[in-house]
């Protein structure tokens, strides 16, 4: 859920508690049970507030070429991968068939 996202669910926007603490609800699940993967610092700053799960997935061209933040994690977040697929191998997921 972006910045443009999360009002129509929720009724809040990142980095509201609500919108985190909704998308546990949503899920059935604790806090601490629920992970937030995200490119953006901040949002994962305000998620390991709320008791969730952090990983930090680099998105360097989002703003592209002369991006200045979110180029690298900036705490030590329970994960930091490469992409998504290096997150699930971390994880020990199954492959989807």
């Amino acid at each position: 859920m972006g910045r443009d996202h999360g009002l129509d669910v929720f009724g809040h926007y990142k980095p509201d508690v609500e919108t985190y603490l909704g998308a546990c609800r949503l899920l059935s699940a604790e806090p601490a049970q629920v992970m937030l993967c995200a490119a953006h610092n901040a949002d994962l700053v305000a998620a390991r507030q709320c008791g969730l799960r952090t990983a930090f997935v680099p998105r360097p061209t989002e703003y592209g070429p002369t991006q200045q933040k979110d180029l690298s994690p900036a705490e030590a977040w329970d994960f930091v991968v490469a992409d998504i697929n290096d997150l699930a191998d971390r994880l020990q997921c199954e492959p989807l068939r």
